[in-house]
């Protein structure tokens, strides 16, 4: 297996990644694992309606995870 080392991620990042691999019931190291293995990299969408697919997919995984409003959310992130 490989390793790789991402240095100067912002502290603000490292815990948002704390708090989603809480959520998800995992280390740290799993879920940033979790997403850099589901990420699409280079040519994975060959075409608009592949890329089409993978978002309705996603967007289906996330329904039901957050509540209310969009703006509302962003309010709250800005306000601190």
């Amino acid at each position: 297996m490989a390793q790789i080392i991402v240095r100067n991620l912002a502290e603000e990042t490292v815990q948002r990644l704390k708090e989603r691999a809480k959520h998800h019931h995992r280390s740290l190291e799993a879920e940033v694992r979790s997403i850099l293995e589901s990420a699409p990299v280079g040519d994975e969408f060959p075409d608009r309606a592949s890329a089409i697919r993978f978002a309705d997919a996603m967007r289906e995984e996330l329904v039901g995870r957050i509540e209310g409003d969009s703006a509302d959310l962003i309010r709250e992130e800005r306000a601190g």
